[in-house]
């Protein structure tokens, strides 16, 4: 029979794992938009431009007609963030229009485009 303490060991180990993945979070990626811009006012406003984009190593093509979707640096929570490329599936009678960052009448930038056009 096992002793008390090592009931008390397992039951701390497990409130452990158990705290520790309560800091995880998993979330669906982003997907795509389509007849509009990603952002329905069209401005995503940043104080500073943008760092220079990564060079990202595009993967092999996972399926047929797959179209790749390149990275771009967006605003959130006071700061630039890379959010990776990606492939998608071709839309018929639509095309992808990049982000991009443009600098802003009121000084600053703002975050164009960015969704399936038609």
């Amino acid at each position: 029979m096992k002793s008390f303490s090592h009931h008390l060991k397992i039951a701390a180990v497990l409130l452990s794992a158990g705290a520790a993945l309560t800091g995880c979070v998993v979330a669906p990626a982003p997907g795509p938009v389509y007849g509009g811009p990603a952002y329905p006012s069209d401005n995503v406003y940043a104080p500073v431009a943008p760092p220079a984009p990564y060079t990202e190593v595009i993967p092999v093509v996972p399926f047929p007609g797959a179209i790749w979707v390149g990275g771009y640096w967006n605003w959130s929570g006071g700061r630039h963030v890379w959010v990776p490329g990606r492939y998608e599936r071709p839309r018929a009678g639509y095309h992808y229009q990049p982000r991009r960052w443009e600098p802003s009448r009121r000084g600053g930038w703002e975050l164009h485009g960015g969704g399936w056009m038609r």
